[in-house]
């Protein structure tokens, strides 16, 4: 609740307490929840390879399988129809998986941010009574709204959405190498410039985003005491 977790969430000492600020976050997230972790890791590569799978054996169905029964008079379907089966089978097991990772990082995403809010409140309860006299009420109680709610998303979207990703891109090169390596390096360079391009942009849109959130905090604390104070303050005038 002080200013430094607002320096460690969204900013301060850049390199080093964001650094500081993921190892916490991943203690918070591991800290009662490695169980499910580890089912949601392992329920990510199977929605992954399902993925990869799927998509290569689109190409394996139509040569392999449907490219055949072109012109023949009496065509057998038998090994379509089990191809068919067996791509329906691969499509389900990712569709299962997805849905199982996204249920059970539910728990894991409420229980952390549960844990990090009463943490916070217990830190608050430490403080003096001047940090209250300086930060309008829409301003502390940010802390506890805006800013828990992008943790919400990080944890619950983004790094499952990286690993994911991470998982689909190894998985990926290693089928491109298999196939060609030539062209395999030539996207690899095109892939460093696309991540030199995104780290300048996202360099530079890092501090507006920064700006965003303490202009919400400074909107928040406008509408507590201006707005919802004004009931309050009319009655002690009158």
């Amino acid at each position: 609740m002080s200013a430094a977790p607002r320096r460690c969430f969204t900013g301060g000492k850049r390199a080093k307490d964001a650094r500081g600020t993921l190892k916490r976050l991943i203690g918070y997230i591991a800290k009662g929840n490695k169980a499910r972790l580890v089912c949601v890791f392992i329920l990510l590569i199977i929605s992954t390879v399902a993925s990869v799978s799927a998509s290569l054996f689109l190409k394996s169905l139509i040569d392999d399988y449907i490219a055949p029964l072109i012109g023949q008079s009496a065509p057998s379907f038998a090994p379509l129809l089990q191809a068919l089966t067996m791509m329906g089978c691969i499509y389900l097991a990712g569709m299962l998986a997805s849905y199982l990772q996204t249920r059970l990082m539910i728990p894991v995403a409420q229980g952390t941010l549960k844990t990090i809010r009463d943490d916070m409140f217990a830190h608050m309860q430490t403080l003096p009574i001047k940090y209250f006299d300086t930060h309008t009420h829409g301003n502390v109680m940010s802390y506890y709204t805006n800013d828990i709610d992008t943790l919400r998303q990080l944890v619950s979207q983004a790094i499952p959405s990286f690993i994911q990703a991470g998982a689909i891109v190894l998985c990926v090169l290693a089928i491109m190498l298999y196939y060609s390596i030539l062209m395999t390096l030539v996207l690899l360079l095109g892939v460093v410039a696309m991540i030199f391009v995104a780290k300048k942009v996202g360099g530079g849109s890092a501090r507006f985003f920064l700006r965003q959130q303490k202009s919400v905090a400074k909107t928040e604390g406008y509408i507590q005491e201006m707005m919802n104070g004004q009931k309050v303050v009319k009655v002690f005038c009158h």
